[in-house]
């Protein structure tokens, strides 16, 4: 499932050709993704201008000038292409092309999703902070809410251990699976530990490293493992820099540590580390 900084690599990608441009028309091919679409989809965008395209958690949200929001989550295998109208012939849909955005400037943004478990929806901004899918999530990692206090605090009533602490939204939006453990490898953090039997300085380091590890993620343009890929197509290449993650059976990579990765199993997620670095 594409994680914080491949929702926000493909945000940034879709901004410049959709924030500030009208919909010009919204071409809907079947009723339902992982939940139906809203009722007249198409007629309630259509026409419609994009104020402000930007990210929530691991939701792509679009501000429309009459008040409504559209909700767009991608699911396991959700991508969002833009194919520039001096491409040639726009291509024809595909099988899995369920959905195009298409601007009055002629560019075309393609919803495609093989598996199907992305979805769409509208609300409207005064309603946006309780709407079921964003309400009770947590602050952003990199906005200015989230820092080595809040996360101290928010730690300190938590006995279940690190990683899963983590990987709950209500704590902080959007950290995934890869993320946290290439941060707590970073931060030498022993995974099953407990969340509040952190020190005040690890939890320092571990704010940072969290912030950190998506930061330079964003800049490769996220993690292609599987099927994620930006805005213009190309793959994201931070899998080529995991310093841990998917390396079971490895060397560690730390300087003079002759440890080897492992990996177990937490709340249904695979977890690797390094039993030696992490303690």
């Amino acid at each position: 499932m594409p994680e914080l900084p491949e929702v926000e690599t493909v945000c940034r990608g879709l901004a410049p050709v959709m924030e500030g441009h009208v919909l010009a028309s919204v071409v809907q091919r079947r009723p339902n993704l992982r939940t139906p679409f809203p009722d007249d989809f198409v007629g309630r965008l259509t026409g419609r201008r994009i104020d402000q395209l930007t990210r929530r958690a691991k939701y792509v949200v679009a501000y429309l000038d009459d008040g409504q929001v559209l909700l767009i989550h991608l699911g396991m295998s959700g991508r969002m292409t833009v194919i520039e109208p001096g491409a040639g012939v726009l291509p024809d849909a595909g099988k899995h092309d369920h959905v195009d955005f298409v601007m009055e400037t002629g560019v075309l943004v393609r919803f495609n999703d093989p598996r199907r478990f992305g979805l769409m929806a509208l609300s409207h901004v005064d309603e946006l902070a309780t709407h079921p899918m964003l309400a009770g999530i947590g602050p952003e990692p990199l906005g200015n809410q989230f820092n080595s206090h809040m996360l101290a605090e928010a730690l300190a009533k938590r006995k279940s251990p690190i990683k899963t602490t983590l990987l709950d939204q209500r704590l902080v939006a959007g950290l995934g699976n890869i993320y946290v453990c290439e941060a707590l490898f970073r931060s030498r953090i022993d995974p099953l530990r407990a969340a509040n039997s952190l020190s005040l300085s690890e939890i320092d380091l571990l704010y940072r490293e969290i912030r950190d590890v998506l930061e330079d993620a964003i800049k490769a343009g996220g993690s292609s493992l599987r099927d994620h890929r930006q805005a213009n197509g190309e793959l994201g290449y931070f899998q080529h820099n995991f310093r841990i993650y998917g390396r079971e059976g490895e060397p560690c990579i730390t300087p003079e540590c002759d440890g080897t990765v492992g990996r177990l199993v937490q709340g249904g997620r695979s977890t690797f580390f390094c039993g030696k670095c992490q303690h």
